[in-house]
């Protein structure tokens, strides 16, 4: 990932029709909301893939059927944890090159601008609302 000194002006980013443009203060606090849920997402990963380690240390002999399904349930668990983690982890770190290369807030769908008051709601977002909505009902 580029550092934020490289990133592209706030400025020069896609808004919507009667919006207002994106400020560097406004961008700023959006990446590092981003960057501060990267971390966090890092440490779940690290929590889920440590628990899930810790379960495939116990060999199971001995146990019951119920014993066995707890535990196949729970490794089954946490491997989906972390793997949503890091679905929201690739979304974010894309959100933030989409930043340093100048195209966020560009609809990847229809490329038309997603909406600066969408992306501060979601700033993960890929696509504008029709667009998204319209993968949806596919």
């Amino acid at each position: 990932m580029q550092p934020a000194a490289q990133a592209a002006p706030a400025a020069g980013l896609p808004v919507r029709a009667g919006e207002e443009r994106w400020t560097d203060a406004e961008l700023a606090e959006v990446r590092t909301m981003l960057e501060e849920e990267m971390a966090t997402l890092r440490e779940q990963i690290a929590a889920a893939e440590s628990a899930i380690a810790e379960g495939d240390s116990s060999d199971g002999a001995g146990d019951d059927q119920a014993d066995a399904g707890a535990k196949t349930y729970e490794r089954e668990h946490e491997m989906s944890l972390a793997n949503n983690a890091r679905d929201l982890h690739d979304q974010n770190e894309r959100a933030v090159l989409r930043m340093d290369a100048g195209t966020y807030g560009v609809c990847e769908s229809c490329s038309q601008p997603i909406g600066k008051a969408r992306l501060q709601a979601v700033p993960r977002a890929t696509m504008c609302i029709p667009c998204k909505a319209r993968e949806e009902r596919r």
